[in-house]
């Protein structure tokens, strides 16, 4: 599989130097940038509650060290209010009333990624106590508050870290939306969930997907949550259409660079989502097949080693039309990747139907 291309510290700088400097009406709004601001408004959702308080209990009770109260009522509530948040999901099933939390009224087609959920409820608080203690120190000056900060800073040096960066990976990838696998709430067989699950399983084989199905099937947010959860877990990946692919087959990967001002290109990537290969239903017609996309591929020089080792070495998902005749379509997509060197046991696909889909 294509070797990792890594984030580096001199990428995180640029990308930190781009959100803080500049006017976002001008520039439009990146994902950072929106976790920083995101991030902003948890310290303040815990600052200026804490002074609000410690201003009622300072005026209105005999409160000793209302600061350090005020601070830690609003620290408790936050705490509350994020615990009832995470696990009222996860324990629940029936549908909620409260506008305050979303319960699902059934299982999931696949399981929301707790551990990484949990994670960022954790990343929240530290952000919320941060901003309720700052309040108190700020009010009064004491050591103990002082070192209360001090441990909540450090604890969140590794998570500004992981989950800046991680929206690097994810804002890379040009995603046409924000959509977690979990969130694709739509009916799927055991077949094919097994096959969604085995391409996910080593994130760093090279495996190739075939998502098969009509228009509203599903397929597209189906290989953009897929592709989510691989960026999330930090490879590089990148979206793009049939027709914008066909055209960077014959373009050098700094010329790509140069242009779309990315991190990687479709060949040093490690993840590549192919979307709109075909239309499917109510297209009745393929407009590319097979012979086509290998032709495009070769430059129509073939062969081009350069493009076919960059396909056959990385986790690929093809969105293609329908696949209705005895599963035709994908025996003729299968064979174009044997021929150029993909193992057998690294091609799988899902077949979704037009009904999954109101």
């Amino acid at each position: 599989m294509t070797s990792q291309k890594p984030i580096t510290f001199k990428d995180v700088l640029r990308q930190l130097k781009a959100d803080l400097i500049g006017k976002d009406s001008y520039r439009g709004v990146t994902l950072t940038y929106s976790w920083l601001a995101n991030q902003f408004g948890h310290f303040s959702l815990g600052f200026v509650p804490s002074l609000l308080i410690y201003t009622t209990l300072k005026r209105y009770t005999h409160c000793q060290d209302p600061s350090f109260w005020a601070a830690l009522i609003i620290a408790v509530c936050w705490f509350l209010f994020e615990t009832y948040n995470f696990l009222g999901p996860l324990l629940l099933k029936q549908h909620s009333k409260s506008k305050l939390l979303f319960i699902p009224g059934r299982d999931y087609s696949f399981e929301p990624a707790w551990g990484n959920i949990a994670f960022d409820t954790i990343t929240d608080l530290c952000f919320f106590w941060i901003g309720a203690f700052s309040a108190c120190l700020f009010l009064v000056f004491a050591w103990k508050i002082v070192f209360i900060l001090a441990a909540l800073l450090i604890a969140i040096i590794y998570p500004c870290c992981y989950w800046f960066q991680t929206k690097m990976y994810l804002q890379a990838a040009v995603y046409p939306f924000q959509f977690r696998l979990s969130q694709w709430d739509v009916n799927i067989n055991k077949e094919d969930k097994k096959a969604v699950l085995a391409f996910l399983e080593n994130e760093y084989q090279a495996k190739h997907l075939f998502v098969f199905g009509g228009r509203r099937s599903g397929k597209t947010s189906l290989a953009v949550g897929v592709a989510t959860e691989l960026s999330i877990r930090h490879n590089s990946s990148t979206y793009t259409t049939g027709m914008k692919l066909y055209s960077m087959f014959f373009e050098s990967d700094s010329i790509l660079l140069a242009e779309d001002r990315t991190l990687w290109s479709w060949r040093t990537g490690s993840v590549l989502v192919i979307d709109d290969i075909n239309p499917g239903n109510p297209v009745a017609k393929d407009l590319v097949f097979p012979v086509d996309f290998l032709a495009m591929l070769d430059t129509y020089t073939p062969p081009n080693d350069e493009n076919r080792t960059a396909i056959k070495a990385k986790k690929a998902i093809w969105v293609l039309g329908d696949d209705q005749k005895n599963k035709l379509l994908f025996t003729q997509w299968k064979q174009m990747l044997l021929d150029i060197g993909v193992s057998g046991n690294d091609i799988l696909a899902v077949h979704l139907q037009k009904s999954y889909l109101p």
